[in-house]
């Protein structure tokens, strides 16, 4: 299942409730203000590492640059994607959850 969060964690609960009820082998791709939870040295990073070793974790890169932010402020091993990339990840999924 694919999940996308759209919200900013330091706003909405919704990366933090996707995480608890992701399953394994999810992905979950933060787009828009979501891309802020893939920041480095936040509140979040811990629950963001230990749900690495489970499930596969995307930052939209239009909407991370669109933010000021680049790659090196990101946690290690969350995959920069495309519009295509989404486009493919959707496919390749079954299911999409959005996390409002």
């Amino acid at each position: 299942m694919l999940h996308t969060v759209n919200k900013s964690p330091f706003e909405k609960n919704s990366l933090e409730t996707c995480l608890r009820l992701a399953e394994d082998n999810s992905s979950i791709l933060l787009i828009e203000d979501g891309v802020y939870g893939a920041l480095q040295n936040t509140s979040f990073e811990s629950s963001i590492i230990n749900a690495q070793k489970t499930i596969k974790l995307y930052v939209l890169g239009p909407d991370l640059k669109a933010r000021g932010l680049d790659k090196s402020s990101l946690i290690s091993n969350i995959d920069i994607i495309d519009y295509k990339e989404f486009v493919k990840l959707t496919v390749e999924n079954d299911k999409v959850q959005n996390w409002l």
